[in-house]
């Protein structure tokens, strides 16, 4: 390596490119990504509630009881916990869309 690339690397690591900025397009794209994604585990929600409402557990022991309970509570509350951030982050992403297609570039405080 001579001197002169490793000088004029950046002191932080970071890349001397400068990225584009995001258009309409990538807002749409990841609101149509995330809304597939918040309908995917809506329905992995509704197969998670069938079927530990058909398959009740039933043990002889309090503690396993005890535990049956909070891994089905874990498992649904998880399901609906990723519905739910995929959802919002869709309507966030729209919203944003929306913004730049309204105001265009003069909205970025960049």
């Amino acid at each position: 390596m001579s001197k002169e690339t490793i000088n004029s690397s950046d002191p932080q690591g970071n890349n001397a490119e400068k990225q584009a900025p995001k258009g309409p397009l990538s807002y749409l794209s990841g609101a149509v990504t995330s809304g597939i994604f918040a309908w995917l585990c809506f329905g992995l929600s509704k197969k998670a509630i069938v079927y530990f409402t058909i398959h009740q557990p039933t043990y002889k022991s309090a503690i396993a009881q005890s535990i049956a309970s909070a891994m089905k509570t874990l498992v649904i509350g998880m399901s609906f916990l990723a519905t739910f951030t995929f959802a919002f982050i869709g309507l966030g992403l729209i919203l944003v869309l929306l913004r730049d297609l309204v105001f265009g570039n003069e909205a970025d405080p960049a």
